[in-house]
């Protein structure tokens, strides 16, 4: 038997190689090289032992240690299979690799050629779109509706297409249910399509080219690990909390740690993906704001005169207060008295005030006492900030070392050197690689509430509807195939709720706008007329399209998470952009944005939602203004829109849509090929318009006729899960809870999804 030494080499073609069919026959261990026989490298789709024994075996998309080299791929083919018979025909397009011995149109598009054992036959497997074929794939073919970029087969000769190309594959993207036949069938028979109805369509395959890039090196999640980390976090929430409160007197600004999270990630180099570790400056401008804007009270707007005039005297009381306190200079303290002792006179004299004359004078004895109060209080407040902080940086080490403890026990060790992408090529955009595996993950309790899903962890639980919750099995199913058992699914899906749980914050309805997303009927309309396939800022939670960019590539990429926006680097495609309020991220998105539209010659369009704020204009609203690449700027008035709810996978489906109190401005960021191809023009930028009416969203799930689901009785056979359900049988089983472990070929229930 021929063998080969195993080379270091970390290509991203070889690891599609590895894990279609080999992963499970290399036994390789950690940082050592070991040898592979040619017959390793068979398809081994008819052998009855489970990849997932391997202890190797890693996703998709993730890179391992060891990788072989190209180079020796030609020598682990023999010509003969093991039975005498040929292996594979005479190399024909001039390739030394039986794999990678393919016309360069179908390379490019993300074909291999592969032998299966079991029908001693050759058939062809694409890497981006998960489709295999037993016939060589036709080229030229060209349909607009199966290829969104209007992308056409260059001729033969002329080099490499400009972008990535998938010729004739119907549709261009991953076949749900289908599986290879066996040769003696006498034709491939139609494939099996699940589709989950909501207010998302799963179906919308991308538009968006990227260059390939290096996998991620952090480590996978683990419900250990995440229960120590959301802990560490409420912990933090209410050392903040003290800290406001017996330092200035004042509860923590609400939501401002959700906001300090989202300014500190835009510069944070740390290996944590919630908590920042490694900042500069260590002073957060962001949370600095916040507290002197609640210093010496929280204004908030009052409702009646008596309620402002109440207010006003309060403000006055405790600006007095704090200077008389505080260590501070003569005339600074002369000021706020003097004006603090003017609100008094003026209140007493003033009998028949009215609303607005109070709210007036506030702002006045505001603004000529805040320079002074910042002065007394600006101390104090950094080391609130730089406190905060340094416990952050303690507790992100804690979870790290924690972290890699469990992993080593499990045999998995760190990969310190960065990854390199052996061939710099466009191709579609695909979820966050990982190079480190993943261990068996410990079982999750599932329990079913009508329309509720409980997930419980050590008596930990986590709530989720149970359409999102089907919406989240459907994701898993598209994006993940180190899992294909789903025997990692539960505790995933727990350690992803865990993660936005701790992000969001532990007080009522806290968080709820980081979430928030455009109604449906809006991204209906980007999308038809738009070409918009992808988001921005997204969660596997709120997420329309199954392509989106989310904070959390460790937890949010078993589910089609592209990592931050910040991070990723499209070369063209159509996007929209909502961003949650945080006046930094804003502006690091419209620099990115700029950034990526300055650098690519290809389509690439960006339509930007944010909420109209304009006293005092902000600088990132001055950045989008007055930029070279805004095409159009629309406003859409307050009370005549709505968004959905950021909670919108655990609250009841009649508190999902909330109508705007602000506007919203709509920017069209686009370069010129983008402009020439998806510009807003007036018929489009009506249909816009007209989708942001009030109860679109209503009306088009009227118009939807519902098709009542053929429910089936019998227990879930999920691995790893421990039902806690007594009486689940008595209840209405899960719609789109797979009988796993079994194909949809064969029998087995995959996804019988139906019309909700």
């Amino acid at each position: 038997m021929t063998t080969v030494p195993v080379t270091r080499n970390h290509s991203l073609d070889e690891e599609e190689l590895r894990n279609h069919g080999t992963s499970k026959l290399l036994e390789l261990s950690e940082h050592k090289f070991g040898e592979v026989s040619h017959t390793d490298w068979l398809d081994t789709a008819s052998t009855d032992k489970s990849a997932a024994a391997s202890p190797i075996l890693r996703r998709h998309n993730s890179v391992p240690a060891e990788m072989p080299s190209v180079s020796h791929v030609n020598s682990m083919m023999s010509p003969q299979s093991t039975q005498g018979g040929p292996l594979m025909s005479p190399n024909q397009y001039g390739s030394n690799d039986p794999v990678h011995d393919l016309p360069p149109e179908l390379l490019q598009a993300g074909w291999r050629k592969f032998w299966s054992k079991r029908e001693n036959r050759p058939y062809f497997f694409n890497k981006i779109t998960n489709e295999s074929l037993w016939e060589m794939p036709r080229l030229g073919h060209y349909d607009p509706s199966t290829d969104p970029l209007g992308i056409q087969m260059s001729p033969p000769g002329s080099g490499e297409p400009h972008t990535p190309v998938t010729p004739i594959a119907h549709p261009p993207f991953p076949r749900l249910g289908e599986k290879r036949r066996a040769s003696e069938d006498g034709m491939a028979p139609a494939a099996k399509k699940f589709i989950l109805c909501g207010h998302w369509d799963l179906e919308i395959p991308t538009n968006v080219v990227i260059w390939e890039r290096s996998p991620s090196l952090l480590p996978p999640p683990h419900p250990e690990i995440e229960q120590y980390r959301s802990n560490l976090v409420i912990k933090l929430r209410q050392q903040y909390q003290e800290m406001c409160h017996s330092r200035e007197g004042i509860d923590a600004p609400k939501e401002s740690l959700n906001r300090w999270f989202m300014e500190r990630k835009i510069i944070d180099r740390g290996n944590d993906p919630l908590l920042p570790s490694i900042c500069y400056p260590e002073i957060s401008q962001s949370m600095f704001r916040e507290i002197m804007n609640d210093i010496p009270i929280k204004l908030v707007r009052p409702k009646f005169s008596g309620d402002a005039r109440k207010q006003l005297s309060k403000y006055a009381e405790a600006a007095k207060k704090m200077v008389e306190s505080r260590n501070i200079s003569p005339e600074s303290r002369k000021i706020v008295k003097w004006n603090a002792e003017d609100a008094f006179q003026w209140i007493r004299k003033t009998l028949n005030a009215t609303f607005d004359d109070y709210l007036e004078r506030l702002g006045h004895l505001k603004q000529q006492c805040q320079p002074h109060l910042v002065e007394a209080a600006k101390d104090s407040v950094e080391a609130i900030c730089a406190k905060i902080y340094n416990l952050s940086c303690d507790y992100a080490k804690k979870i790290r070392d924690k972290h890699w403890t469990l992993l080593r026990q499990h045999g998995i060790e760190e990969i310190t050197s960065p990854l390199q992408v052996s061939v710099h090529k466009k191709v579609y955009c695909y979820p966050v690689q990982f190079a480190i595996s993943s261990p068996h993950l410990p079982p999750v309790q599932l329990l079913s509430e009508k329309e509720h899903t409980v997930l419980r962890y050590k008596g930990d639980a986590v709530r989720i509807n149970t359409i999102s919750f089907q919406k989240l099995e459907h994701l898993y199913r598209l994006n993940c195939s180190d899992d294909r058992k789903f025997e990692n699914f539960l505790a995933r899906v727990w350690c992803m709720l865990k993660r936005y749980q701790a992000f969001a914050g532990i007080s009522h309805n806290e968080g709820h706008g980081i979430q928030g997303s455009l109604p449906v009927a809006v991204f209906d309309c980007l999308y038809k007329h738009f070409g918009v396939t992808f988001e921005c800022f997204a969660s596997p939670l709120n997420c329309y399209f199954r392509q989106y960019a989310s904070p959390f590539p460790d937890t949010d990429s078993f589910f089609g998470s592209r990592g931050p926006i910040l991070n990723f680097y499209p070369v063209s495609g159509s996007f929209e952009a909502n961003p949650p309020y945080c006046e930094e991220l804003l502006d690091a998105s419209i620099i990115h944005f700029e950034k990526l539209l300055s650098a690519s010659q290809e389509p690439l369009s960006f339509i930007v939602f944010i909420s109209e704020c304009r006293d005092p204009v902000p600088s990132f609203l001055t950045k989008i203004d007055s930029s070279r690449f805004k095409r159009k700027q629309l406003l859409i008035p307050a009370y005549d829109h709505e968004y959905r709810h950021g909670f919108q996978h655990a609250i009841p489906k009649s508190e999902i849509y909330q109508r705007s109190i602000h506007g919203t401005q709509v920017f069209f960021l686009q370069n010129d090929s983008g402009y020439a191809r998806w510009g807003p023009t007036p018929e489009r930028i009506e249909a816009l318009l007209e989708a942001f009416k009030l109860g679109k969203d209503k009306e088009r799930e009227q118009s939807l006729a519902p098709v009542a689901p053929t429910l089936q009785q019998g227990p879930s056979t999920t691995p790893g899960a421990q039902i806690s359900d007594q009486k689940q049988s008595n209840t209405i089983p899960k719609l789109g809870v797979p009988q796993l472990g079994r194909n949809n070929s064969d029998g087995g229930s995959s996804l019988n999804h139906s019309t909700l």
